[in-house]
């Protein structure tokens, strides 16, 4: 007896123990993160211990055995240690007194006994309503447990003609004190299987209903009511009420996580990563430059910026684009803007060849630093002398002027504008790709477009501008998709140039001045 006092002491102290472990307090360095759900936002400490489970169970017992069983009563403790979501170890304390009476008298010749049963059993216990997807905290826990364990089991059972030991001497006896076999305890180990289910309270307490079965094992298995007459070992069954605390500082230590839905982790991972997705994305102004490149993010809708988001100051005159009037017309020294851009008072002067050729090396400049290539320029004489004008390139099978390239026509109608006797050729070119006959289309498509837009956006007379194109014969590179072939150039107009007729199948508007005759001066 001594022995097992001992040993049911020295469990509930390994219990009590690891109880007060659990309140040890962590670094606040540990990582938190948060779910949202429809009802609620819960705190998931992903990478802090847990917390333990201490448990106190009142019990009804039963003893499955070969005399008919009466309602007895006992009392569990027990710690539980989630492991994960879906596994848990649990080690339980159990003190049970079990009862069977078969013919419910003292006559002579009845089976009746009285059990006490102290034991320890350590469960593995699986969750099984933690393999949903649906759901982050969950308010139940449902659970199966099976384990093993030892026992100390007294038995004080009614002498008859079936047992003639434990102080019986196979005479049939009257339930009587002093005159009834009596089976001492001994150490013994037993399995055990069970289950319940727990309803979460909140974060610290749950409470729910048990179930275990012990099944001894050895040789006194089928002795646990004292009679022996069957071939069937006695199982001790327990079932009641269990109320459960979640032991350990919340701030630093998480809930049991099979209260938490396995899956919410990963759900929170792939959150986070959309997050994450939206902001590299995000465009606040709507001008095609996510905010964290954009160096000018509350620009105004549909207003042209460049690849940092800024708004676009084509003539450098300090007025952007979307609100210049004259967005290609820079001032010449000494001249002054109005809000809009435009020319106070304009100098209608010529430019001097050194003007001239100022705003022409300028654009070269630029083409020749955006393009890496050298060959941007063509030679075209006027009366002031030979001057550069710099090439026009198009992207595969295109001949629309980009909008890059407006600044560029600008400096080439400035040009024109100081030499009303200049006529220059406007020919466009095609690399070696694709149908010759498309080709030529396209060819004359891009010759056309940069004469309409001079025409149009800086009223040059059209009299003065020879649209010519050729195709891939004339490419000047020999590689077939060279973007330095797709190109238009401007070339000297003599007295004898002449148009190139359209191809056949295009049928283009003729192009008129929308201002007035001649070359805009």
């Amino acid at each position: 007896m001594n022995f097992l006092r001992s040993s049911i002491t020295g469990l509930l102290l390994c219990l009590c123990g690891a109880t007060f472990a659990q309140g040890t307090p962590l670094s606040d360095a540990d990582t938190t993160y948060t779910v949202e759900s429809t009802s609620q936002t819960i705190e998931m400490k992903r990478d802090q211990p847990t917390m333990l489970e201490l448990g106190i169970s009142p019990y009804a017992s039963t003893m499955s055995s070969d005399v008919d069983a009466k309602f007895g009563y006992g009392v569990g403790i027990h710690a539980r240690k989630s492991l994960d979501h879906l596994f848990s170890l649990r080690l339980d304390a159990l003190y049970a007194k079990s009862k069977g009476d078969a013919e419910f008298d003292a006559g002579d010749g009845n089976r009746r006994f009285e059990a006490d049963w102290i034991g320890g059993t350590a469960f593995g216990v699986v969750t099984l309503n933690n393999f949903l997807l649906k759901g982050d905290t969950r308010n139940w826990n449902v659970f199966l447990m099976a384990g093993a364990g030892f026992n100390f089991v007294s038995t004080e059972f009614q002498c008859n003609d079936e047992a003639s030991r434990f102080g019986c001497s196979g005479d049939n006896q009257t339930w009587q004190e002093g005159r009834n076999g009596m089976i001492d305890s001994e150490f013994r180990t037993n399995a055990a299987a069970g289950g319940g289910v727990s309803y979460r309270i909140n974060e610290k307490i749950n409470i729910g209903l048990e179930y275990q079965a012990l099944i001894p094992l050895g040789n006194r298995a089928d002795l646990m009511d004292g009679y022996s007459a069957s071939t069937f070992r006695d199982v001790l069954n327990v079932f009641g009420l269990a109320v459960n605390f979640n032991i350990g500082n919340s701030s630093t230590r998480a809930e049991p996580r099979y209260w938490t839905n396995a899956f919410s982790p990963l759900k929170e991972d792939i959150s986070n990563l959309n997050r994450r997705v939206d902001a590299a994305t995000t465009d606040s102004d709507g001008d095609g430059i996510v905010d964290s490149v954009d160096q000018e993010p509350d620009t105004p809708a549909d207003v042209p910026v460049d690849s940092r988001g800024r708004t676009l100051d084509s003539d450098k005159d300090g007025v952007p684009d979307y609100r210049d009037l004259e967005p290609f017309f820079p001032p010449r020294e000494g001249e002054q803007i109005n809000a809009d851009g435009v020319v106070i008072e304009r100098m209608d002067r010529g430019l001097t060849e050194d003007e001239v050729t100022s705003i022409v090396d300028d654009r070269i400049e630029r083409v020749i630093e955006r393009d890496g290539i050298m060959n941007a320029t063509t030679m075209v004489n006027s009366p002031n002398g030979a001057i550069y004008l710099p090439m026009l390139y198009f992207p595969l099978n295109a001949s629309e002027i980009a909008y890059d390239d407006y600044g560029m026509l600008a400096s080439v109608a400035r040009v024109l504008q100081a030499n009303p006797a200049m006529r220059v050729i406007v020919r466009g070119y095609t690399d070696r790709v694709g149908n010759p006959e498309f080709n030529q289309k396209l060819s004359y498509m891009r010759a056309y477009n940069v004469i309409r837009h001079l025409v149009s956006e800086h009223n040059i007379g059209r009299e003065r501008l020879i649209l010519q194109y050729r195709g891939e014969d004339e490419a000047i590179v020999p590689l077939d998709r060279s973007r330095t072939n797709r190109r238009v150039e401007f070339l000297t107009g003599q007295g004898d140039a002449t148009e190139d007729p359209a191809p056949e199948g295009v049928d283009v508007p003729e192009i008129q001045n929308n201002m007035m005759d001649g070359d805009g001066n």
